[in-house]
């Protein structure tokens, strides 16, 4: 007999559901997907920050945290975060306290995270996997602050899109060696052990220094790219 799964969003990777529900799902996925794009088409070049929303306030990495917020908005960057506490609200914090653009995008979760306060834009997602998508679609660069799986999660998705070039070879900062030299270290390993390849490395800075990464940053974006005023378009314009 056919093994059927109840109709329950919070169980959509459990396996198959009745066919017309399954195309639900999908019409719900793909108008996150429509309804984020024509929120943030405008928000202008964005560098993520990720992190643990467990960092408390007054910490040293929610302080460096703030700190890459207000250096991203001095360079003319939007802070795109996940939107909740903690890390991503340090560095949220520090662009929106500094007149720069500040982005959320929070995740419905089980035990309910509400976005933080300073932000100029927000949207809340109901599924990871697009989340990441927008996480990742608007960023020039990547600054990662420690944090716990969901945070590695969104390191690894990173570093694994640009070594398979689906996206370009955006800067990926590790900020925090104590905290990330074991993991270094460990894929450092992976490349003596033929798991990885050595030029995959040079994705990735490891530093403890704010200005060395907004450095590596810039560099990068200037040597590749000119920033300008994207043209708006009648059918384009963002939601209000």
């Amino acid at each position: 007999m056919e093994e059927r799964i109840l109709t329950n969003d919070d169980v959509y990777l459990e396996g198959p559901k009745p066919r017309i529900l399954e195309l639900g799902f999908a019409w719900k996925v793909f108008w996150e997907f429509i309804k984020s794009f024509r929120t943030l088409h405008f928000v202008g070049p964005c560098i993520t920050v990720f992190g643990s929303a467990r960092t408390k306030p007054g910490s040293f990495y929610y302080t460096a945290a703030e700190e890459f917020g207000k250096q991203i908005a001095a360079a003319g960057f939007t802070t795109l975060t996940g939107g909740g506490p903690g890390i991503m609200e340090a560095a949220n914090k520090g662009a929106f306290e500094n007149g720069g653009t500040s982005v959320g995008i929070n995740i419905v979760l089980p035990h309910e995270q509400s976005a933080n306060p300073y932000l100029t834009k927000g949207i809340t997602m109901q599924y990871f996997f697009t989340r990441k998508v927008l996480l990742v679609k608007y960023s020039y660069a990547f600054v990662v602050l420690p944090g716990g799986f969901g945070t590695m999660d969104e390191f690894f998705e990173a570093l694994t899109l640009v070594q398979t070039k689906t996206i370009t070879q955006f800067p990926i900062i590790l900020f925090g060696t104590q905290f990330y030299q074991p993991l270094y270290e460990y894929m450092q390993k992976m490349v003596a052990e033929g798991m990885a390849s050595a030029p995959d490395l040079n994705y990735v800075l490891l530093t403890d220094s704010i200005p060395e990464a907004m450095n590596h940053i810039k560099k990068y974006v200037t040597t590749y790219y000119t920033v300008k005023q994207r043209r708006k378009i009648w059918w384009l314009f963002e939601p209000k």
